[in-house]
């Protein structure tokens, strides 16, 4: 009997314990709830349904394929065209290009002969630009001289000369532009003809500093559609030939009518032709025409003076310059007037060559989604 009420106690306490009280109850229709909202419904993964997204294109972001900061040497000069289509606020360009060119021989025990020599040409161009709007005005100083000297003859001079420009232009629309400008001419030292006299003095001088000089001032129209090409033309343009030194002031000399004379005016119509040619990566052509038809007398002798320069560019410093010059001037020499030169030098550039343009070409457009 003793043994039976202990085990009759146990069974009625696990009884009672396995019995699902109220609130437990609660507690599980909670959870099956939940359960059921958040089980994934397998049966429909057998026919999904895809819903569209609309989407909105923002401000479109643009990339230039290239460009060019104002302030870096470049190839390109600097131009009217350049200075009108550029949008920045500044307002005063400056370029400018050093260049020496040496020429050198030397020989030792030459069958063939020859005198050692050394030849050096120096030159400088600088463009100080401003641009207000449609208004610029370009400053262009262009100065250079060299020389080659030849053992037992003396120096001889193979380069001279001083030419600055300065030209103010509007924009009137499509590569137009209203122009005006004064061109000065000159030379440094005193020339001379070394085929006629092999070892001259001063008093054999044939041209010296203002004999002669040149003044051009003009009005007129200028056409610059790109970076390439330009071309001026002044149909109201006076032109004015210096000749300071009384040696020099003789009839037929320089354009001179009279002997003593020291000025000669002349007023007519100048065309300017400025084309670079881009051969090659590093290899370009410039070429420079000027022709000017006096209005006053023979207006069909036109004076023409043709520069073309072709420039061979090893690397950022070093370049080969060949240099070829035409003249005319029936009043002068009524023949065709040639000058030639070829050196390496060394070139440097400063400031700004070339305007920033504007290529559209890469355009990124981000998408939004609602």
């Amino acid at each position: 009997m003793k043994s039976f009420f202990p085990v009759f106690i146990l069974f009625i306490s696990n009884l009672f314990a396995a019995q699902i009280k109220e609130h437990e109850k609660i507690i599980d229709s909670i959870s099956n709830k939940k359960w059921s909202e958040n089980n994934l419904n397998l049966d429909s993964l057998a026919h999904p349904t895809f819903t569209s997204i609309k989407t909105k294109l923002a401000d479109t972001i643009y990339i230039p394929k290239k460009s060019i900061a104002p302030n870096g040497p470049s190839e390109m000069p600097l131009t009217p065209f350049g200075l009108v289509k550029y949008k920045d606020p500044q307002r005063w360009y400056f370029m400018g290009q050093n260049n020496l060119v040496f020429n050198q021989a030397s020989f030792s025990n030459w069958n063939a002969g020859g005198n050692n020599n050394i030849g050096v040409i120096a030159k400088i161009n600088y463009n100080i630009s401003y641009k207000k709007d449609k208004h610029f005005l370009e400053n262009i100083f262009q100065f250079g001289f060299g020389f080659v000297t030849t053992n037992g003859q003396p120096t001889k001079k193979t380069d001279d000369y001083i030419n600055i420009t300065s030209n103010y232009g509007y924009d009137i629309g499509k590569n137009y532009y209203l122009s005006s400008g004064i061109q000065f001419v000159t030379q440094f030292g005193p020339g001379y003809n070394y085929n006629t006299t092999l070892d001259p003095v001063f008093d054999d001088r044939i041209s010296k500093f203002m004999a002669p000089g040149y003044l051009n001032i003009g009005l007129g129209l200028s056409y610059n559609p790109n970076e390439n090409l330009q071309i001026i033309f002044r149909p109201i343009n006076g032109r004015f030939t210096f000749v300071t030194d009384p040696l020099l002031q003789k009839a037929g000399k320089y354009g001179l009518l009279n002997d003593g004379q020291n000025l000669r005016t002349e007023l007519g119509a100048r065309l300017n032709f400025i084309y670079r040619l881009n051969i090659h990566k590093g290899i370009y052509l410039d070429n420079q025409l000027n022709l000017f038809s006096n209005y006053l007398e023979h207006i069909e002798r036109v004076n023409m003076s043709y520069n073309a320069a072709l420039n061979i560019k090893f690397n950022k410093y070093i370049t080969t310059v060949v240099n070829l010059d035409l003249l005319y001037d029936h009043y002068q020499i009524q023949k065709l007037q040639t000058k030639q030169t070829l050196g390496i030098g060394f070139i440097y550039n400063l400031g700004a060559q070339n305007i920033e343009k504007d290529n559209r070409k890469k355009v990124i457009k981000p998408i939004i989604t609602k």
